[in-house]
């Protein structure tokens, strides 16, 4: 008998709601989601545990990692077009398949993307699809190897229409 080291089980309805690796996820059918994946050289782990644990609210946390990525941390490779081009690719490719992408924004050290997924499809599963293939993909073109995302990406889920709006606005002064 072979064993498939690769072999990852359907995820199904009953899988949606919250769960936790070291962030709280939400995942939930036909959901907007805004998501923030970054570089594995964007930040130390030290510093983002400490953080974790010092900062009393998710918001003041939240609003601590994203100023020190905004501050260009790491290699940046995201900054070279080649590579951006890449992670952009792969985010309108799974336009209209498995999520309706409404706004995203590459910058040196991290993405942030804006999509609602579709019934049917997991956020994990999504999140993995677009960082597995752009980490091949931009791994080749620099040609090296090794870890290139973060394993964990910051999602929030919409709330209505003001949050929505909001995190356009933010996307849009950042850019």
């Amino acid at each position: 008998m072979r064993l498939d080291n690769n072999f990852k089980p359907k995820l199904t309805r009953e899988d949606y709601g919250w769960h936790s690796r070291n962030l709280p996820h939400l995942d939930a059918e036909d959901t907007t989601q805004f998501v923030t994946f970054r570089l594995a050289d964007s930040m130390p782990q030290e510093l983002f545990d400490k953080w974790r644990i010092e900062t009393p609210s998710e918001i003041q946390f939240r609003k601590k990692i994203e100023a020190y990525l905004d501050s260009g941390q790491g290699e940046c490779l995201l900054r070279r077009r080649d590579i951006a081009e890449i992670v952009e690719q792969a985010l309108l490719f799974h336009d209209e398949k498995r999520y309706k992408l409404h706004a995203w924004v590459i910058m040196p050290n991290h993405a942030h993307v804006l999509f609602t997924q579709f019934k049917a499809e997991h956020l994990s599963a999504i999140m993995h699809s677009i960082k597995s293939f752009t980490a091949q993909m931009a791994n080749k073109t620099l040609n090296r190897k090794g870890q290139f995302w973060q394993h964990e990406s910051f999602d929030r889920y919409i709330r209505g229409w003001r949050h929505f709006n909001a995190v356009v606005r933010y996307m849009k002064i950042i850019r």
